[in-house]
């Protein structure tokens, strides 16, 4: 099973859904959190949760673990909410990219690089996976650290097990974060990560955790909860190698005659066995593209040279860019100009269609551009 729980159709726009700053400590931050990713009162979860601590006791499981595992915890409809309402999103490669290895995300990893090289190299010499290629996948998991994500894993993953619509897959997770407590890999408050229970700075679910995590720095620990990222680098990279990285093997490259075109009148690439090792780590062409341009970048390679056609709507890129520089020059925000066309760009253009009287669609075109000078 692949190590994430959420279909490739996008892993991609969680790189821009993270936002935020990061919390000062990693333990669970409350008054951080969003009003839905809160303890809700809902005694329909609290039987089950009753029932399930039954069952985790006949497992195995201390009524004192028990207890302290779920102080505090609670059912979180917002977990419910974002499981139910993921879009499979239809986005380009080009605008994947564009928040993948956005300059941002190419700068910040390059101070990453230069900050850790030395632990990095240590890792790229035990598991054989090359320093830049760890640091790209950091990069698009959490930012490099700063987005790793405050909820807490025991009632994310308690609060899906309850709702059913995965259910059984995720009491697997439930059961998997009580043995990692019980290990004294970390400590229920510190127990904290994506709504879905995707952990620590290269977001691994608990049953992936159990499976490839490692004790790099010799504490007796897998904490890759830390602010020392040096545990989660290595897991990242023992997963890769555990699932077949060929060491001294590139993750391919763009070729005008490779063979994989994800868009349509976009680059082309020519992959190796790496590539398919990537994709173990989230299965969509889209981010292993995304982790391998990001650590060329990191290198200090170019971006890409082939060109990406229009959109739908007949804009480039630069068009794009234009649109939401001269939006939000006339005070209709798009919340950045990155050419990637989301829902504070459709709300500006909303906005700027009613304030002139025009039928409001919320489309980009150049038409609009054009209006807007």
């Amino acid at each position: 099973m692949d190590r994430r729980i959420f279909a490739a159709g996008l892993a991609a726009f969680a790189l821009a859904g993270c936002g935020g700053p990061p919390p000062a400590t990693r333990v669970t931050q409350a008054g951080g959190l969003p009003d839905d990713l809160r303890p809700a009162p809902n005694a329909s979860y609290d039987a089950w949760v009753s029932r399930f601590r039954a069952r985790a006791a006949d497992q195995g499981f201390s009524q004192d673990l028990l207890r302290r595992a779920f102080a505090g915890t609670g059912y979180l409809p917002g977990v419910v909410r974002r499981d139910r309402n993921q879009t499979e999103f239809t986005r380009t490669l080009e605008d994947y990219l564009a928040i993948a290895v956005s300059e941002e995300r190419v700068s910040k990893g390059q101070a990453a690089y230069a900050t850790h090289r030395d632990t990095l190299e240590a890792i790229a010499a035990r598991y054989g996976v090359p320093a830049h290629v760890v640091t790209a996948i950091w990069g698009l998991e959490s930012f490099y650290g700063d987005r790793r994500g405050d909820v807490p894993v025991i009632s994310a993953t308690s609060t899906l097990a309850f709702d059913g619509r995965r259910g059984a897959f995720f009491e697997q997770q439930l059961v998997a974060a009580l043995r990692i407590l019980e290990n004294g890999d970390t400590t229920p408050g510190n127990l904290v990560g994506s709504w879905a229970g995707a952990m620590g700075h290269t977001q691994f679910i608990p049953t992936s955790y159990e499976a490839f995590a490692v004790d790099f720095t010799g504490d007796g620990r897998r904490d890759i909860w830390a602010e020392d990222p040096s545990d989660a680098l290595a897991s990242a990279a023992a997963y890769l190698d555990r699932n077949g990285w060929v060491s001294g093997q590139s993750w391919g490259r763009e070729d005008p005659s490779g063979s994989l075109q994800p868009q349509p009148g976009g680059p082309r690439f020519a992959t190796t066995r790496n590539f398919a090792v990537i994709k173990r780590y989230n299965n969509s062409d889209a981010y292993a593209i995304g982790v391998g341009h990001l650590s060329d970048r990191i290198l200090g390679g170019p971006p890409l040279r082939q060109p990406f056609p229009p959109d739908a709507n007949g804009l480039t890129k630069a068009d794009r860019v234009a649109l939401q520089e001269r939006l939000t020059a006339r005070g209709f925000d798009t919340g950045g100009a990155d050419g990637v066309i989301g829902p504070n760009s459709e709300a500006a253009i909303r906005a700027y269609q009613a304030s002139r009287g025009l039928p409001v669609t919320g489309v980009p075109s150049l038409e609009l551009l054009r209006m807007l000078g």
